[in-house]
């Protein structure tokens, strides 16, 4: 090759190598920006799903409902047991629902509620008697004093029933452990395996001595 031609090739390659060459970058094509799209769409289409699946399977409607039924029975449970206590106390005349809903502190239920109260849930409670309109407390036991107390007691043993729980005593005898107290001797408690205490009618007539 002719000497100034391979002169003119090292010129033309050191001239190339010299100059920096920019790079074009191709345009983000509609497939990508799709992409990116569809990943949004996709994204947005599961948290709403999400929350659809949320309501529809009632998670928050059941807390709600199980919360609304649990205040009710709450408030059932403790205006019987205010009744309860108010009855060990002495105060066995009945009440009106106002009165005892005042006595609660639970004057700001709702209609419905009270509705309830009176229709079913006061009605049918084993240990609530309506009497002329109003609510007392039903004891399984109704004992006025210490006598009725050992009569009960009594006619326990003869009809060979044994004897009574204490708690079914003082749940329907006011003041009961100072009736019992005052009984002494004429009532026999025992103790259950679990733990639970009888009383028994203390027949003096049957204590005598057995020969050997």
């Amino acid at each position: 090759m002719d000497p100034s031609l391979l002169r003119e090739r090292e010129l033309f390659k050191k001239r190339a190598l010299s100059t920096p060459a920019v790079e074009k970058r191709p345009a983000p094509s509609s497939d990508s920006s799709s992409k990116k799209k569809k990943a949004k769409v996709e994204q947005g289409s599961s948290s709403s799903s999400k929350q659809n699946t949320d309501h529809s399977n009632g998670s928050f409607n059941l807390k709600a409902l199980s919360g609304g039924s649990g205040y009710k029975f709450g408030v059932l449970a403790k205006i019987v047991n205010y009744m309860k206590t108010r009855h060990q106390r002495g105060d066995t005349h009945p009440l009106t629902l106002e009165e005892i809903l005042d006595e609660t502190q639970h004057l700001d239920i709702g209609l419905k509620q009270k509705q309830w109260l009176m229709s079913e849930a006061l009605v049918n409670n084993p240990k609530i008697e309506v009497v002329d309109g109003k609510y007392a407390f039903k004891p399984k036991y109704n004992l006025k004093d210490k006598k009725a107390l050992l009569r009960l007691l009594d006619k326990h043993d003869q009809r060979g029933l044994g004897g009574i729980l204490l708690e079914d005593i003082e749940e329907g005898l006011p003041n009961a452990q100072k009736a019992i107290k005052a009984l002494g001797d004429q009532i026999i408690f025992v103790n259950r395996p679990d733990k639970k205490k009888i009383l028994f009618y203390n027949d003096k007539s049957c204590q005598f001595t057995v020969d050997e």
